[in-house]
Order: structure tokens, then C-alpha cells, then sequence
């Protein structure tokens, strides 16, 4: 089961952000006292006694205002709301219960999703007590006090929060199954590309952005295997919204990469990458995941030649640097060309991903690499690695022993890690590194 998602909403200026940050131990949310700042959704992983949840601050609900940024920041809000597992409201106990958090609470009811009425700014228990009891008039149930800025009753609030998850939530689901996540702005063709593989149109096609507003689970059988793949969600364009609406759709994202083992990035070829691509593949990246960056509409493409893919293949390795290990495809959904091609590389990520290397293998590519290239040193201090083994898969993970932790620069981690790629390949997908410090008499 997907880690659930708790949404922070209510009208602007009464410390969603601020809340953010303390729930989360991060400064992710821009805090300013100008109504207006949290224009986009930010998310964070949290946990809390062994609850693992997803995070979601959301720009001011404004009901009934005009302005387009309000109305945009209110539709992105309506989403997370929808999107969510719990929805935190957060008022304001020193301004007291404004018509605004009437009109907040009625749409919130319509949800009928868990509602937890959080009193923020209350700095003192016992002087605002009263002040507190006056939200009961909200209809929401007893509401859970806190100074977001003073980290005041952070716990009590967390406890109610996971109180409401339900039950199994956040746990691995038992699946051997092969469960790919395909992700990617709206209109890019996730569904064609499904269709395509299914050979019949299980998944809604339209030329309209956004079309697929809820993540879809479509089993595929090839060669006598089982794959899962998970069409993300897309939205809706609303007409009177002018700006792109593409960020919205990232807490969906999020939740069906924490899904899947491998994430197919789909790219269209006629309009090339983009931010949200880059996103989207970093959300994947984060969290361990294979990855495939497939670039439909190939057939599209007008004024091809024979070097057309390779300069558009160098520009996407510059675009995604940070995951060098990705694998690349060029296809048409509409065409059927190379499709084929996507259950291969489909294949070849998994096998990368649940690799295990013998530990006396490692450790003779270890003492190779440190012989080619000498370990980095400071102040007369040299790095010395005594030992490498692997410890887990999806993705592969590494515990290296050293003397210094401080002295194990990145540069020499990479180096490292290439070295491991040369011998294994784990094309598709990320390798990670935990770095333990050994006193030199232990080793």
C-alpha cells in the first residue's frame, strides 16, 4: 500500500508553511508574512512512531476571491485535497474564527475525507484556552492547539494525524510482479503507450491534456510474465486557468513512483524536456527507483537524419545528469515503432535492480580502483577504505568502511561507483552508498 498523503490547507496567512516546516524538520516552505508566498504544493516524506507518510503544503484557500493567482492557488488546493489520505485545517487563534473559515470547512466537509482541525499561533495553552474553544463552532470535532513557530504541540497533532491512517498504510505490498510507473507531463501519451502494449484500448485516449485524472493500475501478460503498469494521473484544464497546470499533478506522481519498482519518463519528442520532466525524474531518482526516459512521438519529428537521435540523445543525458545510469528509448505509441523495445529494457532494469554482488568480488574491485587512483587526503591524513559489501537491492546499496568519513569526498564516491558499473553494469538504475567510519586498530 502507498504511504498516505496528509494535505495542510486553510486561508492564507495562518502558518500552513510554518506548520510544513515543524511537521517535517525541514525548511522546504518559503515562510513570509505576505498572504500569497506557497504558490505551489511542496511535499516532504515524514515519519512518526513508525508511520511513514507523505507531507503536502498548499497555497491560501481564498473562496470566493477573483484574483487569478488566488483561484489558481485555490484549485491546486482542491487537489491535494482530493489527492489526500487526512487533511489538516489550519486556523489562526489570534485573528479568531473568520467567515473564511466557514466557507474553507464547508468545502473541506464535501470531501469527506479525515478532517483535523488544527488551532495555530496558540503560544500559551492555558491564557488561550477560551480563545481555542471558539472553533468548535467550526463543526469539525475538538480542535488539536499548536504554535507551529514555537514547535508546540507538534506531537499531539502528529498522533492525531497517523490516528486516521488506515490500517496496513505505508507497508510493502507483497507483489512479485514487475510494477512500472509511467510518469510525465499531461498529453505526453502515457495511455497511448499503454493501449499500444495491451493491444486494446483499456485506458481513455484524448487529445486533451490531462484526461486521466486518477492513477491507473493496468496488468499486462508478456512472454508469460506479469507487469503492473500505473498510468499517473493527469488534470483537468480548467478554461478560465491560463497557467500551465502541470505542477499540480506531482503529489500523484510521487505516490505512484513509491509504487512502482522501475519509472518510465515519457517525453515528447516534438516538444523536447522540460522542468517538470526533470522533476519528475528527480522525484524517481530520490527514491531509488529503475528508470527508463522514453521519448514518444518519434514519428512527429519532422527533418530527420541519420544523427537527429544521437544530438537529441546528448541533450537529454545533459538534461538528466543526475542519473547518468538511465536508460533511453525513441519510440511512437501511435506507430508501434520500437515498442517492442520497452518490455527489454523493462526486463534488463529489474535484473540490474535485485543484482547481488559477492563481497569478495567488491572488494577485489575495491583494492583495484584504490591501486589505479590514490584515496583523497587532507592535512597529511589519507582516506583509507578497508572494506565494501552489499546489503540490499531496489536499488543496490553498499556499506563501505573507512577511516574518515570527512575525508570520503563525492568526487571519489562516483569514482568509486564507476568502477562497480564497469565490472556489473546496473544500467537503469541508481546505486547507493552507506559510508561507516572503522577506527584503524579495528580494521
Amino acid at each position: 500500500m502507498s504511504k498516505p498523503i496528509v494535505a495542510i490547507v486553510g486561508r492564507p496567512n495562518v502558518g500552513k508553511s510554518t506548520l510544513f516546516n515543524a511537521l517535517s524538520g525541514t525548511n522546504l516552505s518559503i515562510v513570509k508574512d505576505t498572504p500569497g508566498v506557497t504558490r505551489d504544493r511542496i511535499y516532504a516524506d515524514c515519519e512518526w512512531q513508525n508511520y511513514a507518510f507523505t507531507l503536502v503544503d498548499t497555497g491560501g484557500i481564498e473562496p470566493d476571491s477573483s484574483d487569478l493567482i488566488l483561484k489558481q492557488m485555490r484549485e491546486q488546493a482542491e487537489i491535494a485535497i482530493e489527492t489526500a489520505t487526512v487533511i489538516v485545517f489550519i486556523t489562526d487563534v489570534r485573528e479568531g474564527l473568520v467567515d473564511a473559515d466557514y466557507h474553507v470547512a464547508n468545502m473541506l466537509r464535501k470531501s469527506r475525507k479525515p478532517i483535523i482541525l488544527c488551532v495555530n499561533k496558540v503560544d500559551s495553552f492555558k491564557k488561550q484556552e477560551n480563545d481555542v474553544y471558539e472553533f468548535y463552532n467550526l463543526g469539525l470535532g475538538d480542535p488539536v492547539p499548536v504554535s507551529a513557530q514555537g514547535r508546540l504541540g507538534i506531537g499531539d497533532l502528529l498522533d492525531e494525524i497517523t490516528a486516521h491512517f488506515p490500517e496496513g498504510s505505508g507497508e510493502k505490498e507483497e507483489d512479485d510482479r514487475t510494477r512500472v510507473a509511467i510518469v510525465g507531463r499531461p498529453n505526453v501519451g502515457k495511455s497511448s503507450i499503454i493501449n499500444k502494449l495491451l493491444g486494446e484500448n483499456r485506458v481513455i485516449v484524448s487529445d486533451i491534456a490531462g484526461t486521466t485524472r486518477d492513477a491507473v493500475d493496468t496488468e499486462v501478460i508478456h512472454n508469460g510474465e506479469e507487469y503492473v503498469f500505473i498510468d499517473t494521473a493527469g488534470l483537468r484544464r480548467k478554461s478560465k486557468i491560463k497557467e500551465d497546470i502541470e505542477r499540480y499533478s506531482i503529489i500523484r506522481t510521487v505516490s505512484a513512483v513509491d509504487r512502482a519498482n522501475i519509472v518510465m519518463i515519457v517525453i515528447d519528442a516534438t516538444e523536447g524536456v522540460s522542468e517538470q520532466d526533470t522533476k519528475i525524474a528527480g522525484i524517481a531518482h530520490e527514491r531509488g527507483k529503475g528508470a527508463i526516459i522514453v521519448v514518444n512521438k518519434w514519428d512527429a519529428l519532422e527533418e530527420k537524419n541519420d544523427k537527429t537521435m544521437n544530438e537529441f540523445l546528448e541533450k537529454l543525458r545533459q538534461k538528466f545528469s543526475f542519473m547518468p545510469y538511465a536508460q533511453y528509448l525513441f519510440i511512437s505509441a501511435k506507430t508501434g515503432q520500437r515498442m517492442h523495445k520497452i518490455f527489454e529494457e523493462i526486463d534488463r532494469v529489474r535484473q540490474n535492480q535485485t543484482l547481488r554482488v559477492q563481497t569478495g568480488v567488491l572488494n577485489e574491485i575495491m583494492a583495484e580502483a584504490c591501486a589505479m587512483k590514490q584515496p583523497p587526503s587532507d592535512k597529511g591524513k589519507r582516506l583509507r577504505l578497508y572494506y565494501i559489501t552489499q546489503v540490499s537491492v531496489e536499488p543496490p546499496t553498499f556499506v563501505i568502511f573507512v577511516n574518515d568519513r570527512q575525508l570520503f569526498h563525492f568526487s571519489y564516491q562516483r569514482y568509486i561507483e564507476n568502477r562497480i558499473r564497469d565490472a556489473f553494469g546496473f544500467l537503469g538504475t541508481p546505486i547507493h552508498f552507506i559510508i561507516r567510519e572503522r577506527k584503524e586498530k579495528d580494521s
